[in-house]
């Protein structure tokens, strides 16, 4: 029996904890003290990684007729990012503490004037999180009684760090030292990772890590049109790495400096409804995500108001994630219009247009752009998946079990082999044998070290569906029938090995 089960008081601490004590995440370069902004994925971790990208991938492009893969390169030539903007633009603003030393986001920096009766007596600030607005106001209030100011104090009015006024820039306190006047002015900083190509170190031989995979579709899109058959709608899909050089790389793997994403250019007529097909993308993308185990519960939209999307932008709608730190950014999609095919054929001097056979005039197509992040969902799957809850044994006794939900489409391990006793030959060789089969389609785990119940619950932390444990009944009785333990109910049942693969072929897609 079980208590039902319960987030921790502290999720992501747990989830963080768990990442690292069963080999799905460490930090890179852990002995030499680690590295900001980078992580290594462990056995788990990596199988996880790779079980995410396979489903995108299989249900992406294999299982549609309209869309194409790509693997671009991840240096490109310099030209590529002077033309997408990104040399020029590819900017956030940066804010330095003279005296700490340290380095922050301006608009993840929020501060306000403390309000006594009408009167500004001094600033509070504080780092974005979910619950910056109750920090700045306890901030405000443990300003005021400390200075034993009389009055009443106002609710404070938070604004981020680039809407700082040049007269309050010195009086506002950094969140390194609390105390004002060690603040710098925020200035553009780019965020590509520069390097150099070939022999020389000059400014003839600068390029860069690519921020983003988007720009290899644009860059390709007539080298895919003229070799292939593709029609409009289509599309052409990329997973590949990408890299960011974040100011604050924070929220463990959420907002890191190496990542990997997975992203779409939705090719449509110029002449199409581009809104019913950006909100057709959308649905798509969040019913994927359900299928992959993600609670509806911690989905939800956020629609880029316009005063805030590019110019050449028709629409943005993010797919939010509830993450223990607050709801942010999952998946991002948005209509950019004719922007990227038109840019790169101005820098290039070659036309990026499609010929209608029905109007016989060229036109250059417009793109919807699904574009996600690899870790972020990881991360997400991770956080709805963990739970703890209480479990009574048969002699009553009450012990904590950690138990990470993870949908068997991405489970690292699909099912884990344990043979009840491992000095008996004929459950060893039985075990050994059905583990040899699973092995051909799946990734399974055999476990024979410990009780029963400890290998049950190592499975439970590791994500595993089902354990399928060979005992006594299994050699003894007829029927060659082996004990299913599912991960979720910790129920038993009897099941024979046609039975065990059909239920992976009806589960694992």
């Amino acid at each position: 029996m079980s208590s039902p089960a319960a987030e921790p008081a502290n999720l992501m601490e747990a989830v963080v904890s768990l990442a690292k004590r069963r080999g799905f995440i460490y930090q890179s370069s852990e002995i030499y003290g680690g590295f900001n902004g980078f992580f290594d994925f462990g056995p788990l971790g990596v199988e996880l990684k790779k079980n995410i990208r396979d489903c995108w991938w299989n249900d992406m492009v294999r299982r549609r007729d309209d869309i194409v893969g790509l693997e671009s390169s991840i240096i490109m030539h310099p030209k590529v990012w002077e033309a997408s903007g990104h040399v020029a633009g590819f900017t956030d603003p940066l804010v330095d503490c003279k005296v700490s030393k340290m380095r922050y986001r301006a608009d993840q920096l929020f501060f306000s004037p403390i309000v006594v009766d009408g009167k500004t007596v001094g600033y509070v600030s504080a780092l974005e999180s979910e619950k910056t607005t109750e920090d700045l106001q306890a901030a405000a209030e443990s300003f005021k009684r400390k200075k034993a100011i009389q009055g009443t104090l106002e609710p404070v009015q938070p604004r981020d760090f680039t809407a700082a006024r040049e007269e309050e820039i010195p009086l506002i306190p950094s969140p390194a030292t609390g105390e004002p006047g060690s603040l710098t002015p925020p200035r553009s900083f780019n965020m590509m990772f520069q390097t150099n190509v070939g022999a020389m170190n000059d400014a003839s031989s600068v390029a860069y890590l690519r921020p983003e995979t988007a720009q290899g579709m644009f860059v390709d899109f007539k080298n895919v049109t003229d070799t292939t058959r593709v029609k409009l709608p289509f599309g052409i899909a990329q997973i590949g790495k990408s890299f960011r050089n974040e100011i604050t790389p924070r929220n463990f793997i959420f907002r890191s400096r190496e990542f990997e994403q997975m992203e779409m250019e939705y090719f449509i007529h110029e002449d199409a409804d581009w809104a019913k097909c950006h909100e057709e993308w959308i649905v798509w993308c969040e019913a994927w995500l359900k299928s992959i185990g993600l609670p509806e519960s911690h989905l939800s939209r956020h629609t880029h108001p316009k005063e805030k999307l590019a110019f050449y932008s028709r629409g943005t709608v993010d797919i939010m994630f509830k993450y223990p730190f607050g709801v942010q950014e999952l998946w991002g999609i948005a209509a950019r219009g004719s922007y990227d095919l038109t840019q790169h054929a101005k820098a290039s001097g070659k036309p990026q247009e499609l010929f209608d056979e029905a109007t016989k005039k060229k036109f250059v197509p417009h793109v919807i752009e699904p574009a996600v992040g690899v870790d972020r969902i990881l991360l997400a799957v991770l956080c709805a998946g963990y739970a703890e809850e209480d479990v009574t044994d048969e002699k009553g006794n009450v012990e904590k079990r950690t138990v990470l939900r993870l949908s068997p489409r991405i489970a690292p391990v699909k099912v884990a082999v344990l043979p009840l006793i491992k000095n008996k030959e004929l459950l060893v060789a039985r075990a050994k044998d059905l583990y040899t089969k699973l092995k051909r389609k799946y990734a399974v785990n055999y476990d024979d070290g410990g009780a029963i119940g400890k290998r049950y619950r190592r499975q439970d932390e590791a994500g595993t569906p089902w354990c399928v444990t060979i005992d006594f009944d299994t050699i003894e009785k007829p029927g060659d029938t082996f004990t299913l333990r599912e991960r979720d109910s910790m129920q038993q049942r009897r099941i024979t090995e046609a039975e065990l693969f059909a239920l992976l072929e009806e589960q694992v897609y």
